[in-house]
Order: structure tokens, then sequence, then C-alpha cells
């Protein structure tokens, strides 16, 4: 069933929360206002009590101080230990951000096929998941489009394909229903495959919320952890992994007399990175896909593991590190003064992340930041998931299985304004390209911007190589969901392209059969908690919030003050408060960068993204950080522009926008 439209608007156009519109912009969508949840529209006056939950009740809630670096806070013990280790600067890098966020339905997925075993399976258990962890779901519905009879024959096809799959409620509407669904689609349209159980979320939200609740419920997450070797001695292996940080913080550190890695300040003692014994999981790049720790009365399986994007990353461990909270102390902190030594975003356009950098985080990289070696962690586990990305087969080469080799496929998307988001409600295709796939899209986000795309190019393929960011296929033409032929314990989940995010669910629970017939017991957690509380909350346009110049409504970050906080906008274009920022800084992750809290609170997403001579809140969410975590603002992971972008410029020449209105004359 296609989610419920808010009120006194034709087209669903945003996310969790409404505002990020100046008041040009406003028109009607001002007066809506709400969350999705489940994949369904719930008005703001039902939100308490279901998205809005009873904070008691939920993991993820804020707590007293912020995590240690570069690794999270456990807030409970599980009876089974896992372990993840993320080369990359936060969970949520790479393809995990820089995919379309789609839950496919899988009718395009070829029978038989590993895609099309999991796919329809995992689309089904994402309301659940968002009931539970509140990370946003739209089930808006998607429709592949035919604009002659011959492509008409194609999604016939599609929709046998589909009902083969186990797809339910498949159906071909015709050029009049068509355009009463979609009216701003080409008039060339004649008739669209449609299904109304394909949905969308913002992909690193979805990471982001399961790593938290994971964490929450005994998972131990380390980041900028790189996997550079294992061996293995009796029935455990050793995982070696390099320690990196930033030179910008390394630099911050050593003109403050402290440790680079941090350990004055995070460890209890001892060799930094030793674990007593346990299993590990290992990840070399990309990023952390998601996973979660759960009991669910419908399913058989006492783990349920879940990813954003391409794979997951999990292991099953006995033992882990054993940590301490740093003892950070925040205290009456001006953050005037914080941002007064911040220096404006470093950048001016036209850089280019290399191809081998978007493989380990993008601009996460450690090659991105300029990273320093800091350390060198071994981890001792009895069990392995191999869910690197892109570079799942330079693990798998690391125990001598040479079994398959990644093939990464690049892509570019264009991310409009949310004042284009009206023109579609659904997620459109055009047919499927019989080489390259489902090829490329038009859809409303969750937040209401338009997004376009992706393109594909094969970076195997030398005319390709130096084009665009990665994402992992493999050279055997479908995922790769394996117990490794050389060890039974070291399980493969590789090759993880589209539609992995909607399968992602499904996979996790082969990844516990898997391990169930690896010998792994495991043993019910009837302390564990399913639900999450969300950090971003519906608002009711400007009631009640404030904006001014830094200083005028800053709190000085104490819990007394979380009413003040609660009103002080740090981002005018997503009216993001400060204690949306603080709620995220106070949470189970580490989070050291303006780019970790732009993800999960859209801090400097908005229109002007974060321009320091609008309402500069790139340096408001700096000092922020620098005031929770105690630390010199200096220390703050910077948003370098571009980031990740190919482009070389934000906005089209004159002679460019005159050279595409000639190019879509002649096509039309």
């Amino acid at each position: 069933m296609k989610a419920k439209a808010p009120p006194d608007r034709k087209l669903p156009q945003h996310g969790e929360f409404l505002e990020g519109w100046d008041e040009r912009q406003l028109f009607d969508v001002e007066r809506v206002k709400g969350a999705y949840y489940g994949g369904e529209w719930m008005d703001l006056e039902d939100c308490v009590g279901t998205y809005l939950p009873d904070s008691s009740k939920c993991s993820g809630c804020p707590e007293k101080s912020s995590c240690p670096r570069s690794q999270s806070r456990n807030a409970a013990e599980s009876k089974i230990e896992t372990i993840v280790l993320e080369s990359a600067d936060d969970v949520s890098q790479g393809a995990t951000k820089g995919n379309s966020g789609i839950v496919h339905a899988g009718y395009d997925d070829k029978p038989g096929s590993l895609h099309a075993k999991f796919c329809w399976p995992g689309n089904q258990m994402f309301p659940q998941l968002d009931k539970e962890l509140r990370f946003g779901y739209q089930l808006n519905g998607s429709l592949v489009l035919a604009t002659n009879e011959d492509e008409v024959k194609i999604l016939n096809e599609l929709m046998e394909r589909g009902r083969a799959n186990g797809v339910l409620n498949l159906r071909i509407v015709q050029k009049e229903e068509l355009f009463q669904m979609e009216p701003a689609l080409n008039p060339n349209a004649i008739a669209a495959l449609y299904s109304p159980d394909a949905g969308n979320c913002i992909p690193y939200e979805f990471a982001i919320a399961l790593c938290e609740n994971a964490v929450d419920n005994g998972v131990e997450i380390r980041i900028r952890r790189e996997v550079t070797n294992i061996t293995k001695s009796g029935e455990v292996f050793e995982i070696d992994a390099r320690h990196w940080e930033p030179s910008d913080y390394i630099q911050a550190r050593e003109k403050q007399g402290k440790s680079a890695d941090g350990s004055d300040e995070a460890r209890a003692g001892g060799i930094p990175g030793t674990v007593r014994a346990g299993i590990a999981v290992s990840s070399l790049s990309v990023v952390l896909k998601g996973l979660q720790m759960a009991i669910d009365e419908n399913i058989d399986a006492y783990v349920r593991l879940q990813s954003a994007a391409a794979t997951i990353f999990v292991i099953l461990m006995t033992a882990f590190i054993l940590l301490k909270p740093s003892g950070k102390k925040r205290g009456p902190t001006d953050l005037k003064d914080l941002v007064s030594k911040l220096s404006a975003p470093v950048g001016g356009g036209g850089d280019k992340v290399q191809v081998e950098d978007m493989k380990t985080g993008g601009s996460g990289s450690w090659n991105a930041v300029k990273g320093v070696t800091v350390g060198r962690e071994i981890v001792k586990a009895r069990y392995v998931i191999n869910c690197a990305g892109s570079s799942s087969d330079k693990i798998a080469r690391l125990i001598g299985d040479d079994s398959f080799v990644i093939k990464p496929r690049l892509g570019d998307y264009l991310l409009l304004n949310r004042n284009q988001g009206h023109l579609t409600s659904h997620t459109i295709f055009p047919c499927p390209d019989p080489i390259l796939g489902k090829g490329v899209l038009v859809q409303t986000t969750l937040w209401g911007n338009l997004i376009l795309g992706p393109t594909a190019r094969d970076m195997h393929k030398p005319d390709a190589a130096d084009m665009s960011d990665a994402r992992a296929k493999s050279s055997r033409g479908d995922w790769i969901i394996e117990a490794s032929e050389k060890d039974t314990n070291f399980i493969h989940v590789a090759g993880i392209d589209s539609p992995g995010l909607a399968g992602s669910p499904a996979i996790a629970l082969e990844v516990v059969r898997l391990l169930r017939l690896a010998g792994l017991d495991t043993i019910p957690n009837s302390s564990f908690n399913p639900n999450r509380a969300p950090i971003i909350t519906p608002k009711q346009g400007m009631k009640g919030l404030k904006m001014g110049p830094v200083g005028k409504n800053d709190s000085n970050g104490l819990k007394a003050e979380e009413a003040k906080m609660a009103s002080n906008v740090v981002c005018k274009c997503e009216k993001v408060t400060e204690l949306e920022v603080v709620r995220a800084m106070r949470r189970s992750l580490p989070i050291d960068s303006t780019q970790g809290i732009r993800k999960r609170t859209r801090a400097g997403m908005g229109h002007c993204q974060g321009d320091k001579d609008n309402y500069n809140c790139e340096c408001r969410v700096a000092a922020i950080i620098a005031r929770e975590n105690g630390t010199d603002p200096n220390e703050v992971g910077r948003r370098p522009w571009p980031a990740t972008s190919t482009l070389s410029e934000r906005w089209i020449t004159d002679s460019e926008r005159r050279e595409l209105e000639k190019r879509m004359s002649v096509e039309q």
C-alpha cells in the first residue's frame, strides 16, 4: 500500500522532519508537520509515543559524555560479543552513503540468483525495522516506464520475473492512470510496471541507526582501523589492523603534549588494541554497512544483522578489548570563543578524491585527510565475516582465497534542491538496459530533494578507471554469501551491488545460518533492546526556534540548559538545533568531525552547504563537537570542499546551460 500523503500537499516531499526551506520555498509545504514511520506518513500530533517514543524504553538516548576517540561506547553486555573494524572515519562512508537508498521489490532480479533469493524477503522487513530503529522509511512505490510497445513487452517480462521471485502486488498501469499518478512524466510514456512495495530511505541514516543500536546492545566498533594481515593459530584468527588518525588531529595533539592515539584518555591501560580472546569482524575498506543484534519472536534467529548499501559488516566474538569512558568533563564553554578559533572549511573546488580512496571512505579515507599511522592492533577471533566492499577480494586473499575478484563500478548522482522534489512521488526507472541493468532513476528522497542517477562505469575497464566513486561488483555476476573454501569459519559477504540495501536484512539472517553451520553457538540475549530513539525530531515550523549570531542563543552544554539548546538553531537551512547536535554527540558512536554530525542531523546539508558567509553552521557545529569532546577546536575534523564531488564547480555556466538546452531540444 502506498504511503499516505501528508495533508494539504499533492506529493510527499520530505522525511523525518519538515524544515529546511527558506520563506520563498515554503508555500503549502510549511503547513505540513509529521514524519514517516514504518513506511507510512504520521502527523505531528500522532508522533508522540510512536515515532517519538518514551526515551526510557529506547537505546540511543543521550549519555552524559561523548565517546572515546575512534571507538564506540559499550552500554550493555552481550552473551555473544562482537567487534567491528572500520577502515574509514565513520560507520557510513563510501558506498553506504553514496547510493540511491532504494528498497527494491525484486522484480528485476534473475530467478534463482542470490539477488532474487534475498531482495523480496529483505524488502518486507523494512517497515518493522523502521518502527524499531526510526531511521525514516518511505513506502512510495516504484514505476518502470515504457515509451513503446517493445518496452511494454519488457514490462510484462519483468512482471513475470517478479512473480517467479515471489514478489507480490505487481501490475501494469496504462497511460491514463500513470499520468494521474505522475503528472510530470515525459508525454511519450505509455505504460509502467507498478510495484507498491518499493520504498526508500536515507542509507547512511539507516546504517547509523543500526550501528548505534548494535553498540547499545554490546557490540564494539572501532573506526580508522585498516586490516592489513590475517593469520591463524589453531582455531583462532589473528587480525592485524593499522590504526590511523588525521594529520590535523595529530598536529593539534602534539601542540598540547598529548598522545596521538588518544590512549591517555580512552583506554584503561595495557597495550592498546590487544584482545584476550574471541572472534572479530574484519573490514579493510568501504564503510560499515550496518549491524544489529536482535531477538525476534517471528524470526528463528538470535542475531539479526543488517546492512545499508552494499553489504554488512559483522563478526560475532567471545571477548573484546575492555575500555573505559574517557572521563572528559564538560563545563561552561563559550561557543563564540571556540568558533573564533576555527578557520573556514578547506578546499576551493576542483579537487578529486581518487578511486582507491573511495574504496576506503572517500573524504573519510586516511589518504584524503593525510592520515598518519599511530599504532597497530591485533584482534583474535574464532569467526570472521569479510564484508569489505570493493576490497573484499583483497581481504579474502589474506587467507589464500582467490575464488573471486571485485570489479568496481562507479557512478555519479545529481541531488537537486527541495524546490524540485514535488516533480515526483514514486521512484521512476526507464526500461532496464540488458547489460547495465535498471540504469538511471528519478525519485524524491525522504527529505524532499530530487535525486537523478546514477551513471555506471565499470572501473576494471581502462577507459573508465579515473572517473568517479566506486561500488562493488564481483567476477561471478552474483552476490557472494558463503563460507570460504579455505576456512569455513571465514564468511564472505562480497560483491553486494544493487539491490543490496533491500536484501540486507535477509542477507543477515543467512550469515547467522552460516555461522551456526560453522559451529557458533548463538545464545539468546534476554536483555536485548530493539528500539532506538531518533536523533532528528519533527518541528512545528519556526515555533519556539531562535536564530542569531554565534553566542546569542548558545548554551554551555549542561543538562540544565537543554531547553535553551532545543531552541537554538545552529543550521539555518535545515533548522538543526544545538540539542540535536549534542544528542548525536552523546550517543554510542564516536563523532569527531563535522561530516559525522552532517549525516546524523543534516547540519550543513542544506541549500548553502555550510557557507561561512551565510550562517557559518560548519564552524558552529565544530565548536559544539570540541566542547562535547573536551578537545581543542583544531582537533575536530572539518568538511573539505568539494568533499568527494567530481564537479569542478557547484553551478553550471551560461555556456554550459545553452549547450544543455540545445541537446535537450534535439532529443525532443
